[in-house]
């Protein structure tokens, strides 16, 4: 998966998919904006 260039954001990104899924896109190249109402696990 090819991902550079793109910008995503991820809701509930501090845990479980939502953070996996993070690490995976930013790992591809994108550039990743995170969003969780637990702020201190981001």
């Amino acid at each position: 998966m090819r991902l550079a260039g793109r910008r995503i954001i991820i809701t509930g990104a501090a845990s479980g998919i939502g953070k996996a899924t993070a690490i995976i896109f930013r790992r591809e190249g994108a550039a990743v904006a995170l969003l969780d109402n637990q702020e201190a696990l981001l």
